[in-house]
């Protein structure tokens, strides 16, 4: 039984604490729209304490709200959508049985925020031409990342590193070397552009448990986390780049789910810290996770796609496409999240190229192409990219 059907069974069966019983079935009692200088508010009213999360989608631009365990009790015809970036709001089901509530937007670029508040949520939508949404009671690093023509921020992740060397090449080389090796010139090339800035989770030899990493991004406020790694593999003939987003379900392939496993048990290494969310409860932390999760996984599969086709340019691509599986490193609940396998250093070849400076150079252009390409094509609202690609032309 996997995690989310033995979740279900747990909630369904059990006389579960206090604290999860806060996240039975509730209702969506009221909901109202609140108009300030440069914001428009949806106010969510629920019977008890929110668990949802948002995300934004393009063609059409629209805000989607995903509340867990919720039912629709108040009217959403009646709301008044003058004089607000919403032009129509409608609500559904989804396959989990959680209530979506969908905004269709006036126009691309618009960027919401959630905020909870207990039992009331508030959807924070940017009015006329102020595209900055200031947080409440928001880390003073998150403020600052948020301001007007704002940098990207990039969080780059060595795998491994300390005491967990990674992956063993044939001569005793190293995953965790290289690793720290193409994450500086990548850190050197992103600091290079113009609207980018790079942050190093780890810039020495040393061990970071895995979720603390993803942690790094959130706490960060991160556009993207990047984790660089050069696996192993049971065949030694297996070589190539790959590129892996999170998935909250199976792997998309018996490899994926191979590699995940190899890269999960890396704390272990550093005597078995906790990879599970700081939270009094770890069953609650852990369906919370599951649920914040969903929300990033889209963009992150996207992000992935331009760099696997940038990596495919200079390199021999061990899989074509995407790959899916469940790396505790990419559990960052608010941030796009990919890991790429720049090739596997159990493969002789692979191995020689991976400690070449040039390869290890191109291997940054590459991966930099294709975030800087995904990122030109949707710059988040109020960064520098955005206004740059705006004034074209």
């Amino acid at each position: 039984m996997d995690r989310r059907s033995l979740l279900k069974f747990l909630l369904a069966g059990l006389a579960l604490p206090a604290s999860l019983q806060a996240y039975a079935a509730q209702r969506l009692r009221n909901v109202e729209i609140m108009r300030s200088p440069g914001v428009t508010k949806l106010v969510l009213s629920l019977d008890g304490p929110a668990v949802a999360n948002s995300f934004s989608l393009q063609s059409p631009p629209r805000v989607v709200i995903d509340l867990h365990n919720t039912q629709l009790g108040a009217p959403l015809a009646a709301l008044n959508l003058h004089d607000t970036p919403v032009v129509a709001i409608r609500s559904g089901t989804t396959s989990s049985g959680d209530l979506r509530i969908v905004l269709d937007l006036a126009g691309p670029g618009i960027q919401g925020e959630l905020h909870h508040r207990g039992g009331r949520l508030e959807l924070w939508l940017p009015t006329g031409t102020d595209k900055r949404l200031a947080p409440l009671a928001a880390p003073a690093t998150a403020l600052a990342s948020r301001g007007r023509d704002r940098d990207l921020l990039v969080v780059i992740d060595a795998g491994h590193g300390g005491k967990d060397p990674g992956a063993v090449g044939a001569r005793g080389e190293q995953e965790k070397r290289v690793a720290l090796d193409i994450a500086k010139r990548l850190a050197r090339r992103v600091d290079a552009q113009k609207g980018y800035k790079a942050r190093l989770v780890r810039s020495d030899d040393v061990f970071i448990p895995l979720r603390k990493r993803a942690e790094v991004a959130q706490r960060l406020n991160a556009d993207l986390f990047i984790s660089i790694h050069a696996d192993a593999a049971p065949r030694l003939t297996a070589s190539g780049a790959s590129v892996f987003a999170l998935s909250q379900g199976g792997a998309s392939s018996s490899m994926a789910r191979w590699m995940a496993a190899r890269e999960n048990g890396a704390d272990a290494v550093g005597g078995g810290l906790a990879v599970k969310l700081q939270q009094d409860d770890p069953m609650v932390a852990g369906v919370l996770l599951d649920m914040a999760m969903n929300a990033t996984i889209s963009t992150s599969l996207d992000l992935g796609h331009a760099v696997l086709e940038q990596l495919g340019g200079i390199a021999r691509l061990h899989q074509a496409r995407v790959e899916q599986a469940g790396f505790a490193v990419l559990k960052s609940a608010a941030v796009p999240s990919i890991l790429v396998e720049t090739g596997f250093i159990s493969n002789p070849t692979d191995c020689q190229r991976l400690h070449d400076s040039r390869h290890q150079d191109k291997i940054t252009q590459a991966i930099f192409a294709g975030i800087e390409g995904y990122f030109r094509t949707r710059p988040p609202a109020g960064s520098l990219i955005a206004a740059m690609y705006s004034n074209v032309g």
